[in-house]
């Protein structure tokens, strides 16, 4: 039986470190009122030269380099984004560009924070239904610092920049116990309006400049996300004949840490079983989660054999899980 599996795992967030004491500075805010409402202590911004494409390219070649194939191999690019760094073309035949490939498909996905749990839905699918493809590279990548209002301090203090990368390959070794074993996706349009960017972000200026900035409410945002995840994580797991005691690593969208240590109470999730890297990145959206994937394996929060849940919600409303048995 063919299987998908995760054959590497890559991030890059940028150099440039924003502290909360450097928010401070800032807007009227303060460290203590950031990290006990939110967990973050600092997150990382791209410079004004740097553009996703720029963050999610890094991120592919470490990836590349981890799964030990030439970008030659890839047999499609898929980039979830909402800060492109255009309108058009797309930011995957950008990166495409970049690593210096050519002829494949390339495109966006759109799900904001639930971005990557649906690329990877995509991903799979076509390496599952496409019998000519055999790598795929799924990017999460994201400036979010380009559509943040540095004035607001109720978001600019959650959101940072970085972008995560995985190769997805076929598999027909039956002895191999790598595989994504199931992913879950969804979404309800009657929340567009909790969390929503209305201008294009990179490139909108002049009259309406704070049109292209976040806007969020955020209480409705916090109840919903917890119980869309914990919907998400409790799905996928009886689906699959599952419980929370046969997963080894639960990483969250890393969002807001109130919203992970509500999760984990609600469905009791042990702490020691959550893997977060909120503390320093900041909610990076799309990217949140293989930035946090890559952190995991390279501290040795993952170990062979392990069972890994991915979950995330986002703006649209938008959620996913994924269950991923590790090779």
């Amino acid at each position: 039986m063919e299987r998908v599996i995760i054959r590497g795992v890559g991030s890059y967030v940028p150099d440039c470190v924003l502290s909360n004491a450097d928010l401070e500075g800032m807007v009227d805010t303060s460290n203590e009122w950031i990290v006990s409402r939110t967990g973050i202590e600092s997150r990382r911004i791209c410079l004004d030269t740097e553009v996703t494409s720029d963050l999610g390219s890094r991120a592919a070649e470490k990836a590349l380099e981890n799964a030990n194939i030439s970008v030659c191999d890839i047999d499609l690019i898929l980039v979830a984004t909402v800060t492109p760094d255009m309108q058009f073309p797309s930011t995957a035949c950008i990166i495409q560009g970049k690593l210096g490939c050519t002829d494949i498909p390339c495109f966006d996905i759109n799900a904001v924070c639930s971005g990557f749990v649906y690329a990877l839905d995509v991903g799979r699918n076509f390496l599952i239904n496409n019998s000519m493809m055999k790598n795929i590279l799924v990017i999460g990548a994201e400036k979010m610092s380009s559509i943040v209002d540095w004035e607001d301090r109720s978001t600019c203090v959650l959101f940072g920049d970085g972008a995560g990368a995985v190769v997805l390959s076929r598999n027909t070794d039956t002895n191999s116990e790598a595989s994504i074993l199931d992913i879950l996706v969804g979404a309800d349009g009657h929340l567009s309006q909790l969390l929503y960017c209305q201008g294009f972000g990179v490139t909108a200026s002049g009259e309406g400049e704070r049109e292209r900035f976040i806007r969020m409410e955020g209480r409705e945002v916090f109840k919903e996300a917890i119980k869309r995840m914990c919907a998400a994580v409790e799905d996928i797991l009886l689906r699959n004949s599952l419980t929370i005691e046969d997963v080894a690593c639960v990483i969250p969208h890393q969002a807001n840490m109130r919203i992970i240590s509500a999760i984990s109470e609600r469905i009791k999730i042990p702490q020691e079983k959550i893997f977060s890297n909120l503390q320093h990145t900041g909610n990076t959206s799309a990217a949140s989660i293989p930035i946090a994937m890559d952190e995991a394996l390279q501290g040795g929060h993952i170990q062979s054999g392990d069972l890994i849940l991915i979950v995330a919600f986002g703006a649209g409303a938008t959620w996913g899980a994924s269950l991923i048995r590790w090779k």
